[in-house]
């Protein structure tokens, strides 16, 4: 089972007991967040359920591991002849997480949408 749920403003593809590096959340570490924003949920291969924009009921519940900053970049500017040189770094935040729960309670399928005949009319 998995869903892609809305993680920090990036769509997530998501398992229970899958470790994952998200842009950070604000919580602190061994708590248990909630993502609401779950797009689809997919049982097995034939039972997928897809919201519109999301899947009313589902949610996914996520543990916090740890906060941490990724690998330095660096950025090096110049423009030739003109004595113009910038060299600065960049660290992104990150937020590991582990999926406990997929809850789907209350995610049916949608009903094919009724056609109406025109002679009925």
């Amino acid at each position: 089972m998995f869903a892609i749920a809305d993680v920090a403003g990036f769509q997530e593809k998501l398992e229970e007991g899958v470790k994952l590096f998200v842009p950070t959340l604000k919580a602190e570490e061994g708590k248990t967040v909630t993502f609401d924003k779950v797009y689809l949920i997919a049982k097995t291969d034939s039972d997928v359920t897809v919201g519109t924009p999301t899947v009313k009921g589902a949610s996914v519940e996520a543990k916090i591991l740890n906060h941490g900053r990724g690998d330095k970049i660096r950025v090096f500017k110049m423009k030739r002849r003109k004595r113009y040189r910038r060299t600065y770094g960049h660290r992104q935040g990150y937020t590991e997480i582990e999926v406990t729960k997929i809850k789907a309670s209350g995610a049916a399928k949608a009903a094919a949408p009724k056609k109406e005949d025109k002679e009925a009319k």
